[in-house]
Formats: structure tokens, C-alpha cells, sequence
């Protein structure tokens, strides 16, 4: 069928789209059955006029830059297409190449600098099937029928033109209605009344511009527009469904390495993952190409990737020892990789292409022109003599011209029997492979999960004993601080012990009177004397410092019932003047050391008991006299105020 394609070729001599002064001129070359007709010069318009005339099956360029500046300009040119004539870009679609590399793909040769020569050639692979067609419209297409001629200012026979010309567009939408019924065609339509009939008849019709049954039309009253609704942006669908041969190189372990390079050494794809498995490498391959070689950088094929190969049917390739790193780093240096990883798959694939390298120009120069060249490598590599495979290609390009119909639907089905033969049979081959990855998987899974139940076992049983363990650790240090705390309380009573016996043995003289030293008079030093010896009734004090007492402190001592206190200060003079009035107060001797001459060594100390007597005497006499003199002082005090009182009465009677 793609034999007898009518194809219409342009590559640009001069001008650009982009300039407003130099308009382009192209280069035309016009082919039908592979057989070039006519070459010419022709311009945009030139060009739509052949277009619309000759209405061809393809219009083939090798940049879509010459025909539009931009996506706008490009729409445009599209939708000024002939309906059945498709717009292709030999030189591929969202990923481009060079015109040089697609022909060679067909080991096709010519001129770079000769605009005819680049026409010929786009022409000749776009009838091997070369590129991809460029989509721009979506599965709808608005038909508009509409006035072609302005009603004018009007006249004598104003309402007749009117009734004329929207009866005409009315006529048309009618006309254009059953056509499009007659092809059963899903469309919506919309009129708009006017005078006499319609002045608009849109349709929105459910289908791809070229399967419209009417053309775009312009009459002397009525026109007829033809509009595909647009895409998002440009898309391109590949003339040939075969995927590309490639040349994989791989690199196993825990971050897998991937390179696919064409079968002219260019690189296409070239990825690497920590996560990618068997599966995801397949499908990233399929995604690329069709794997013709599957190559490693090691001698001895890792297994993981003798799996892949068989999954693709593919040929295996390993070098005759293991690449060296400086030859890795050789071979991957003029391409672009990201880690040692994928520069080890990359020099695979690409040591592997050195090894195919002159076999492959040599085919190129015995296959004649016109042969899809990578389709006779990869039969060639696969065994194939070059003569099988030129007369396998010549018999297959020509059973559609010679076959009958029905034969021919036979070849075609046996053919695809025989390819989907050979899938199911690597399918099942794979899935044989997968099952008993499965089983090895599901048995490392059983042996590590009894290895883990044993190890959550064990960390149990310790875990119940560290608790344990620590349970008895914190009673323990409990324990201990008691303990400890016992022992101080028990030297602190050993300690009080032994003054309470050295107090009592210098009681038991009877010359002297012992005493207890308070390092201060403050709560705290009677604190910590009652727990040192204790504070009993009958007892005397020692105070080796007075700063800091208060009246609390004065009265805690006169509730204990102490005998008396006695300063270390020398005499009383030297100390707070409302110290001694307090203690008078809460009738507590204050006597001085002098007076008593107490001895006090540390914590112990004693008194003489007739100096003792003497002073206590001399404290209470004094004790006694400012008794009597306060008696004294109230007396009088009631007895001026009696006189007072007396005399107010007896000058109120006077």
C-alpha cells in the first residue's frame, strides 16, 4: 500500500518564513509508486494551489521550521491542508534527528548542500515509512456556513437580495446536513434566523477533519468554512509501528544501570535506579526500542541479565575478559552519564558495537538502495545469508501489489501468528523463569521469618529479664540510701551519746554545771543543736554569736524551760540593746561568760556552779527590782491619773 502513496516533497531554497521581505521559495519534488514525476520551484502559494489541485496522500518535510515560525503559523498551515492529506516530519517527531541519520537508516546518500537533493531524499524515506505525522487537531470538526457577501446599504429590491442570500446559506446547511447524515456522522447543529432564512449554520461534527464529506466551499453568495478543533500543543504519530533495533548495555546489583544505543552507535536512553527490577527494566527497553544485543561489561554474563536477554530473544554479548576501568572510562567519555554505574552499561553497549562496528558498514555497502538497513543487520546477526534477507524484504514489499486481497489478508495474519507465536513462547519461558524466582524468594521469605520469630524470642525472654533485672537494681540503690541514711543517723547518735555522758560526768562532780553550745541565735543552730544533743528543760545554753536572733527565737527558748542562756560576746554591752529587755520579758536569764566563767571547748562546755548560782542570784535581784519598778511606775501612773480626774471634777462642781 505504501507503494502507491502520492507523496509531495519540499525542502527551502531561499527566504525564511520568519522575514516579511524575503518570502521562502521550496524545492518540490512530486513521487507516486516511488517514482519521482516532476521536480520544481514553487512558493507558499504556489504550493497550496498544487495542494488543493492534486490533493496528495503526504506532504513530507525535514523541519517543521520552514513551513511555520511558530505553533500558531503551524495550525494555520494544517488547517489550509487538504482533508486527506497528511503533514509528516521525516526526521522523527518530539525526539529528532538529522536527515543524514534517517537515510541512512536506508542506506540512501546525497547531496546536504543541494535543496532538490534534501527533496528527493525526504521524499523517498517518508515512502519507506520514515517519521511521523504531525497531529494538530482533535476528533471534532466545526463546519460553518455563512454569508459570503455583504447585505449592503439597500435599495428597491433591498428584502429580495436579503431573502436570496439567507435562503442560499439555509439551502447549503441543508445540503451539508444530509451529507453528513449519509455518512453517519454524530454532529450538532445550530441556525441562526434571519430574513428569508438563516444567516449561520454551524455544525460540530464527531470526527477527524478528513473524514468530512464536504469541502470547504466559497460561492458568490454562500461560503464554507471547515475548522479542526485544536490540541493543547503539536503532537506526532510514527508512520512505522516497528520499534527500533538496539544495541542494551546492562549493569546488575543494587543500583541497576541501563544504556540503549541504535545500531549506528548514537545513544537513545540511558537511566539508572536503585529500585528498578527485572520487570522495570523490560518495560523501560520496551518503552525505547526492540533489544537486538544485550551486552555486559564482564566476561561471564551476570545472571540477571542472561534473564533479560532471554526475555527479548535477544543476542548475547560479553567481551573476551572484563573491561578494565580505563577502558570504560574511554569508551563512555564523549556521552553524558551520571554514575560509575551507568558508564559501566554504556561501555557494554558501546564495546559491543565496536565488535559489530565493521560488519555493520560493510552490510551498508552490499544492501542496494531503498532497504530498511537496520532490519537487515539485525537478520544478518541473527544468521540470516544477506541474499535470504534482500529476497525475504523483495517478496514482502511486493505481495501487496500482486496478491490477491484475500491472500494478502492471509500473509498478513499468518505473519502475525508467527510473531505472536514467538512472544507467547518467551512470555511462558519468562514466566517459567518468574515462578521459580517466586518459589527461591517465597523460601528465603519462610527461613527469615523463622529466623526473625527466634529472634523476637530471644530479645523477648532479655527484655523480660533486663526488667527484672532493673527492678531489683533500683530496690537495691533504695536499699543503699537507706542504709546510708541509717548509718549517719547512728553516728550522729554515737556522737550525741558521747557528749550526753561527758555532760553527765560533769554533772555528777557537782562543782560544775555542763553546757550546751548553740553556734548561733537562730532557728536553724537550735534546730541543729536539739538534734545534736537536745534541749531540755533545766538546761543552760552556750551562744558563741547573738547577730541574727529575733523575738521568736527568745520565746522557742522559753517554752523549752532552759535555765539560762550565756553570750560568748564578754559583757552584754556589746550587743543589740533590745536583745537583753526581750529576754527579761520572757523571764530567760541572758548571763555573760565573764560573770559565769564558763569554758567551752567545741561542742562541750561547763560552768562553775557557785559562779553560776551567783549569777542566776544577781539575775533574778535585778529581775525583781524592775518588777518593783514597773509596779512602781503604774502605781503613780494610776495615781496622776486619779488626780487628774478629780481635779476635772471639782472644777466642773465649782
Amino acid at each position: 500500500m505504501r507503494d502507491r502513496l502520492k507523496v509531495f516533497a519540499i525542502d527551502i531554497i531561499r527566504g525564511s518564513v520568519r522575514s516579511k521581505s524575503r518570502r521562502p521559495m521550496y524545492a518540490l519534488v512530486r513521487m507516486e509508486g516511488g517514482v519521482i514525476e516532476s521536480e520544481s520551484e514553487v512558493s507558499m502559494f504556489r504550493l497550496f494551489r498544487l495542494l488543493a489541485g492534486e490533493q496528495p496522500d503526504v506532504l513530507a518535510v525535514d523541519s517543521l521550521q520552514e513551513i511555520a515560525a511558530d505553533q500558531h503559523e503551524l495550525f494555520f498551515f494544517l488547517q489550509h491542508l487538504p482533508p486527506h492529506t497528511h503533514l509528516v516530519q521525516v526526521t522523527g517527531g518530539e525526539r529528532k534527528e538529522t536527515l543524514s541519520k534517517v537515510a541512512a537508516r536506508f542506506n540512501i546518500s546525497f547531496d546536504r548542500f543541494d535543496p532538490f537533493a534534501e527533496a528527493r531524499t525526504t521524499a523517498q524515506v517518508a515512502t519507506l515509512g520514515a517519521g511521523a505525522e504531525v497531529i494538530a487537531f482533535e476528533n471534532e470538526t466545526d463546519v460553518v456556513v455563512s454569508r459570503h457577501r455583504s447585505l449592503g446599504k439597500g435599495g428597491w429590491s433591498q428584502n429580495r437580495y436579503v431573502r436570496k442570500i439567507h435562503g442560499a446559506v439555509q439551502q447549503k446547511g441543508r445540503e451539508i446536513e444530509q451529507a453528513l447524515i449519509s455518512a453517519g456522522l454524530r454532529y450538532e447543529k445550530k441556525e441562526t434566523r434571519a430574513f428569508g432564512g438563516c444567516s449561520r449554520v454551524a455544525f460540530r461534527v464527531f470526527s477527524v477533519r478528513d473524514q468530512i464529506p464536504v469541502p470547504t466551499y466559497r460561492g458568490s453568495d454562500v461560503q464554507v468554512r471547515i475548522s479542526g478543533k485544536r490540541l493543547d500543543r503539536i503532537r506526532f504519530r510514527p508512520l512505522a509501528g516497528r520499534p527500533r533495533y538496539l544495541i542494551v548495555g546492562i549493569d546488575p546489583g543494587t543500583t541497576t544501570a541501563i544504556a540503549a544505543i541504535d545500531l549506528d552507535g548514537n545513544l537513545l536512553h540511558i537511566t539508572s535506579s536503585r529500585q528498578m527490577n527485572m520487570s522495570g527494566v523490560i518495560e523501560s527497553l520496551y518503552k525505547v526500542g526492540k533489544p537486538l544485543i544485550i551486552a555486559s561489561d564482564v566476561q561471564q554474563m551476570p545472571y540477571s541479565v542472561e534473564k533479560i536477554r532471554r526475555a527479548f530473544s535477544a543476542i548475547g554479548y560479553s567481551p573476551k575478559q572484563d573491561m578494565s576501568v580505563d577502558t570504560k572510562v574511554e569508551l563512555a567519555s564523549p556521552f553524558p552519564y551520571a554514575n560509575d554505574h551507568e558508564r559501566d552499561a554504556l561501555s557494554a553497549a558501546l564495546e559491543a558495537y565496536r565488535h559489530y562496528r565493521n560488519k555493520f558498514q560493510n552490510l551498508a555497502k552490499r544492501v542496494p538502495f531503498g532497504h530498511d538497513l537496520d532490519e537487515v543487520r539485525a537478520r544478518v546477526i541473527r544468521g540470516q545469508a544477506l541474499e535470504q534477507v534482500l529476497g525475504d524484504l523483495k517478496v514482502k514489499a511486493a505481495a501487496p501489489e500482486t496478491a490477491e486481497p484475500g491472500v494478502e489478508i492471509l500473509v498478513k495474519r499468518d505473519e502475525r501468528v508467527r510473531v505472536l507465536d514467538g512472544m507467547v513462547k518467551r512470555l511462558r519461558t519468562f514466566v517459567a523463569e518468574l515462578q521459580e524466582e517466586v518459589k527461591e524468594r517465597d523460601y528465603e521469605i519462610h527461613r527469615l521469618q523463622s529466623r526473625l520469630r527466634r529472634v523476637h524470642t530471644t530479645r523477648d525472654a532479655k527484655l523480660v529479664k533486663d526488667g527484672e533485672v532493673a527492678k531489683r537494681d533500683a530496690i537495691i540503690q533504695s536499699l543503699k540510701n537507706r542504709l546510708r541514711k541509717e548509718e549517719r543517723h547512728g553516728k550522729n547518735l554515737v556522737k550525741r551519746l558521747a557528749r550526753k555522758k561527758e555532760s553527765e560526768e560533769i554533772a555528777t562532780g557537782g562543782e560544775a554545771v555542763p553546757l550546751k553550745v548553740l553556734v548561733a541565735l537562730t532557728r536553724e543552730g537550735m534546730r541543729r543543736l536539739t538534734d545534736e544533743a537536745g534541749i531540755g528543760e533545766g538546761d543552760v545554753i552556750y551562744v558563741n554569736r547573738t547577730d541574727g536572733w529575733g523575738r521568736s527565737i527568745v520565746k522557742d527558748l522559753a517554752d523549752t524551760g532552759v535555765a539560762a542562756v550565756i553570750t560568748g560576746t564578754g559583757t552584754l554591752a556589746g550587743s543589740d540593746p533590745q536583745m537583753l529587755p526581750a529576754f527579761r520579758e520572757f523571764c530567760v536569764p541572758l548571763l555573760s561568760d565573764t560573770d559565769t566563767k564558763a569554758q567551752v571547748k567545741g561542742k562541750i562546755g561547763r560552768v562553775p556552779k557557785d559562779a553560776l548560782d551567783a549569777a542566776l542570784t544577781r539575775w533574778q535581784e535585778e529581775q525583781d527590782r524592775i518588777a518593783r519598778e514597773k509596779k512602781l511606775s503604774m502605781v503613780e501612773h494610776i495615781f496622776k491619773e486619779y488626780k487628774s480626774e478629780r481635779g476635772k471634777e471639782v472644777r466642773r462642781g465649782g
